[in-house]
């Protein structure tokens, strides 16, 4: 057998004294006397009550512990929904902030809409005004240059056929100055008032008037628009006359006689 076989380990020395211990307190109880029992079975008791002590300190404290990490996982939790509560809010709000950007940018688009028709329409009024104006000047302006070329008849005889022999020609209406002239001067010899009560148209009701001796009925059927609409207006009673010569004999200078 070798030295560190022989050699005791510390274990054994402890087993060892505790075997030995065990027996001295056995004969040790084997000696006490009954007393010696009662005093054993207190402090058996004394142990018991301080072990009992010593589980229920454990397990007040294992308690508290257990409280403690509920309370822990309480707030944790309270934290975790005022987290998602704020979350939530904040998500709120944002929804709320890009509404109202979206209203707004509606807000001015219809604004930009509006304006534009606006624009559009006072640049359309603006055009058809300017439009007008212009054509209502160059109405202007014609009339102007017509007048200034319209030529001005003398009021006589000879200005009375010049101006008519302008108004035949406009209606298409043929005649001479030669053909008027002859023919007024047989009717009534010039004389714009002239008046015929003795004829059967006179005793008819219905007498010959004016430079060319023209009755109602046939002043009435043969008036050239733009003349006066009077038997003795001299201009008017030629153009009558002529237009009406025209239609039953081709012209005026084809009247020799009465007509």
């Amino acid at each position: 057998m070798s030295a560190s076989s022989t050699r005791m380990t510390k274990a054994h020395k402890v087993s060892i004294a505790g075997i030995a211990a065990a027996g001295v307190a056995a004969l040790t109880f084997s000696l006490v006397p009954g007393n010696a029992s009662a005093e054993t079975e207190t402090v058996n008791t004394a142990t018991t009550t301080a072990a009992q002590a010593s589980i229920a300190k454990q397990e007040s404290a294992a308690a508290k512990q257990k409280a403690a990490a509920a309370k822990q996982k309480a707030a944790a939790a309270k934290k975790l929904a005022a987290a998602a509560a704020k979350a939530h809010a904040q998500t709120v709000a944002h929804a709320k902030v890009v509404q109202h950007a979206k209203a707004v940018e509606h807000a001015q688009a219809v604004a930009h809409a509006k304006a534009k028709a606006n624009a559009d329409a006072k640049k359309k009024a603006a055009a058809a005004a300017a439009k007008a104006a212009a054509k209502k000047r160059a109405v202007e302006q014609a009339a102007s240059r017509a007048a200034a070329r319209k030529p001005v008849f003398a009021n006589n005889l000879d200005g009375w056929i010049k101006e008519s022999l302008s108004i035949m020609k406009k209606h298409g209406i043929p005649g001479t100055y030669d053909g008027l002239h002859r023919n007024i001067m047989r009717e009534s010899s010039g004389n714009p008032n002239a008046i015929n009560n003795w004829d059967i148209n006179a005793i008819n009701g219905v007498p010959s008037i004016g430079l060319l001796q023209v009755i109602k009925p046939t002043f009435d059927a043969y008036h050239v628009a733009g003349t006066p609409n009077s038997q003795y207006d001299p201009v008017a009673n030629i153009t009558a006359a002529a237009n009406y010569a025209a239609d039953r004999y081709g012209s005026i200078d084809n009247v020799n006689s009465a007509y």
